[in-house]
This record gives structure tokens, sequence and C-alpha cells, in this order.
């Protein structure tokens, strides 16, 4: 299993009528957006859990409720992840309640001038990281961009909660065009 985040636009005008437009002297800028974090599977790309949040936000707070939730619908062995979701409390979530054998997340330095982390699971970690298993970590990429480009980017919904369903619509979208067959 794969773990990433990733921000949709929340309406359908164009980037370019976004940068162009002016309100006054300053330019026009989104600070908010729909976010949605995923954990699929990396063989199959399946979606197995579906956060729909509002973004920016940090990753790591995202990372109990989604794999919680994935862990519902399938038996994680393995667990990827880039370094926004690095944070002790998570390896220990899924190491320990969940009984995920491996957790593959690269580490977040907090300071520059220590080398080596404090905790159990980060400095597991730094000492055997998996290189080789990290690398699929991409199918996650893999998956996200599938996703935007097969069914689009923006959200139409002008509510978070419209959003939100939207969001898992896409999803459940997905996973039914992967279910049928549909090649890429």
């Amino acid at each position: 299993m794969a773990i990433d985040s990733t921000g949709l636009e929340a309406s359908v005008r164009s980037a370019h009528y976004a940068r162009r437009r002016r309100d006054g002297n300053r330019r026009y800028r989104n600070r908010k957006f729909p976010k949605l974090t995923i954990v699929c599977h990396t063989r199959s790309h399946l979606i197995a859990a579906a956060l729909a949040t509002v973004g920016p936000s940090y990753d790591f707070k995202l990372f109990q409720p989604a794999v919680l939730k994935a862990s519902w619908n399938l038996d994680i062995d393995r667990l990827l992840g880039d370094s926004g979701y690095d944070s002790e409390p998570n390896h220990r979530m899924a190491r320990q309640q969940l009984g995920v054998r491996s957790t593959v997340i690269q580490l977040n330095p907090r300071r520059w001038g220590r080398r080596w982390p404090k905790t159990r699971y980060r400095r597991q970690m730094r000492r055997r990281f998996h290189r080789r298993k990290y690398g699929q970590r991409w199918q996650a990429e893999s998956v996200i961009s599938r996703v935007k480009r097969r069914l689009g980017s923006a959200l139409r919904g002008r509510s978070d909660q419209a959003r939100e369903r939207e969001s898992h619509l896409k999803i459940l979208t997905h996973d039914l065009m992967i279910l049928a067959g549909s090649s890429p």
C-alpha cells in the first residue's frame, strides 16, 4: 500500500484566468483548495481509502485516519509514504495497532545538527531504509495522475461538503473502471 495527497481545483476556471485576474492592484490567489489523501494498493491501483479535506495542510495529520480507513478494506503488509507522513506516532500506530510489517516512509530531518533520530521507529528507518521498496511509492503518484487525467482535477461543488462528495464519487468511479477492466 502507498499513501499520498494531492490538491484539486476548486472551480473549472482556467489557470490562465486565475493568474490574470486582478482585484485592484493585487493578484488573485486561491488560498484554500480541496485536498485528497489516498491509500492505494500498489499492484492493482485500487484505492482502499480516500480522505477529502481542505488544504493547504500538513500531511502527517491525515495519515492515521486514512490508514485506519484502508485497514478496514485490505490487510496492509507494507506501507509506503513520502517524508510528509514521517512522525513517530504514525510509525507506531501502523506497526503496533495495525500490525503492518514495515513502514517505508522517508525521514523528514527535524534538526540539521543531529544525525540520528531519537525515537524507535524513526531510528530504525534511518538504519535500514529499503530504497528498492520505497521506489514503489510512485504507484500512488500514478494513481493520482490517472484520476486527474481521466476524471478531471476540477471539482464543481460550491461547498466543502459537496466537494467532498464529488471527490469520493471520483474515487468510486476510478475503482469501478479498474474492476471493469478498462485500459488506461
